[in-house]
């Protein structure tokens, strides 16, 4: 059983996408997601993950990993990360037992955690990869969000940048290669970054692979994704990246990734708080992670087509902290 007899339960949900989202990687219609519901019959705590083929992941090895947690004597949010490795089969129980005791204890997650309430926070609206045209109108239909986030790949990167310039002349805009980039393709892109006012690129190189960051110029910062999972990961990126990207799958859960962001900030990185493409229930918890983050990425709700019930509000001010009945 875990955490002392509490009933466990694990499911896959599928949120069709609002229109198909492409990366560098390739492109999906729908977000599969794990649901995790912890109860003690009286209250219940939920979570949610997505697991990331990239790193090696997938829905059913992922719930097969949680369901496995019912035959442990004890599980709270210490033991759990000695029990599971950083990934989403933690953060989803993580999320849950963070709901949970705010469900039991009446008090809210934030104070749960010792943070002052959180408050609403702009979030970047991502722009996925595309042909120049079309990226032009997207960011067009967008430009009166405050931070686009543009998603790139390799050949035609250049050409998607003006497109989105052109389209979005006031917004500011970050990019993301998701590791797609070469160094020639790095050195020839950074002087257009600059001219065109970008404000950040994220993974230009595979993680492993990013040895050239030590020498190379960074007039725009450089922010670690895929090189950045968890504690273990900061050492390596001293003198290669300026910012890190926390999400909640790759931390697996909100108690990893509260510490991350503390050494991180210690250490001198600056912090974005990101996600995977999933529901409101998966963005509550790292609302409260992105309170004093650079960068806030938490625009998974609205690449949905649906979203949960009692899911985050956005408007113009950004994305606010949820209520009670979603998560915490």
């Amino acid at each position: 059983m875990i955490a002392g007899r509490l009933a466990l339960d694990v499911a896959e949900t599928v949120f069709p996408l609002a229109e198909a989202f492409t990366i560098s990687r390739g492109s999906r219609t729908e977000a599969r997601v794990v649901t995790v519901t912890l109860s003690d019959g009286t209250h219940a705590g939920r979570g949610e993950s997505v697991p990331y083929a990239r790193y090696g992941e997938s829905v059913e090895g992922v719930m097969e990993t949680i369901a496995a947690l019912r035959d442990d004597p004890v599980v709270d949010r210490e033991h759990l990360q000695e029990c599971l490795p950083a990934g989403a089969a933690r953060n989803a129980v993580d999320c849950a037992l963070w709901d949970l005791q705010a469900k039991r204890t009446g008090r809210r997650a934030h104070a749960l955690a010792g943070l002052p309430a959180p408050q609403p926070v702009p979030t970047a609206f991502t722009l996925s990869l595309d042909a120049p045209d079309i990226m032009r109108q997207k960011a067009r239909d967008n430009a009166h969000r405050p931070l686009l986030k543009i998603k790139l790949g390799g050949q035609g990167d250049l050409q998607r940048l003006e497109a989105v310039r052109d389209g979005a002349p006031q917004a500011e805009i970050i990019v993301d290669a998701n590791e797609g980039w070469t160094v020639e393709t790095y050195e020839a892109l950074v002087p257009h970054l600059v001219r065109l006012g970008i404000k950040m690129v994220e993974q230009p190189f595979a993680a492993g692979e990013d040895e050239a960051l030590l020498s190379l110029e960074r007039p725009v910062p450089v922010c670690a994704d895929e090189s950045c999972h968890d504690r273990t990961s900061l050492p390596a990126l001293r003198g290669k990246y300026d910012m890190i990207n926390i999400k909640l799958d790759k931390t697996g859960g909100l108690t990893e990734a509260l510490a991350l962001k503390a050494d991180a900030v210690a250490m001198g990185f600056g912090i974005m708080v990101g996600c995977m493409v999933a529901s409101s229930l998966a963005m509550a918890p790292a609302v409260l992670l992105a309170q004093g983050a650079q960068i806030v990425d938490l625009d998974g709700p609205l690449l949905l087509r649906s979203d949960r019930a009692d899911g985050l509000t956005y408007d113009a001010v950004g994305v606010h902290p949820s209520t009670s009945r979603l998560w915490g």
